[in-house]
């Protein structure tokens, strides 16, 4: 399941994913699931068609992504996989950042950060986005803490949604 939430030009996505990393660090090895929420680019496009017509949408670069991930052999509330990449680079992830506040309490971590907007936010450019986006962070924290649960339940992430090798 992908949702987005779109403001201007940002947007938010989440994400349920299955993932199994190529080239584990030490301890991170076997298969794990759980929800990626990103904070993404949402460039405008070139207006298409009529003025009726369905215009196109693009979620672009990621500027941060939390993994609120769980490993399959510990099982759902063990956060022993959960972390965020504070740094992206064209859409790749730094190394990962294990935080004790987020796995303490995921949401109340995902809430601060998503107020706490990067820099790169906060231009004139993005400003109105910004404000529609702090305005519904605790909608988007809910279905965070929505489809976390439906992963806990077996609803979702049940089999690897990407490629697992290089």
């Amino acid at each position: 399941m992908l949702q987005a939430f779109c403001f201007g030009t940002l947007g938010v996505t989440l994400e349920d994913l299955y993932f199994i990393d190529p080239t584990p660090a030490p301890g991170q090895d076997g298969p794990e699931r759980g929800v990626r929420v990103e904070l993404r680019l949402l460039p405008p496009q070139e207006w298409r068609g009529s003025i009726y017509a369905a215009q196109r949408f693009v979620l672009d670069e990621a500027l941060w992504r939390a993994d609120f991930f769980e490993s399959i052999a510990r099982g759902p509330g063990s956060k022993d996989r959960m972390h965020h990449h504070p740094e992206m680079d064209a859409g790749e992830p730094g190394s990962r950042v294990f935080d004790r506040s987020l796995t303490q309490d995921p949401f109340a971590w995902l809430e601060k950060r998503l107020t706490g907007l990067p820099e790169t936010c906060r231009t004139p450019e993005h400003e109105a986005s910004a404000k529609e986006l702090l305005a519904n962070v605790p909608h988007i924290v809910e279905a965070a803490r929505t489809m976390l649960s439906r992963v806990h339940a077996g609803e979702l992430a049940l089999a690897p949604t990407r490629p697992t090798s290089l």
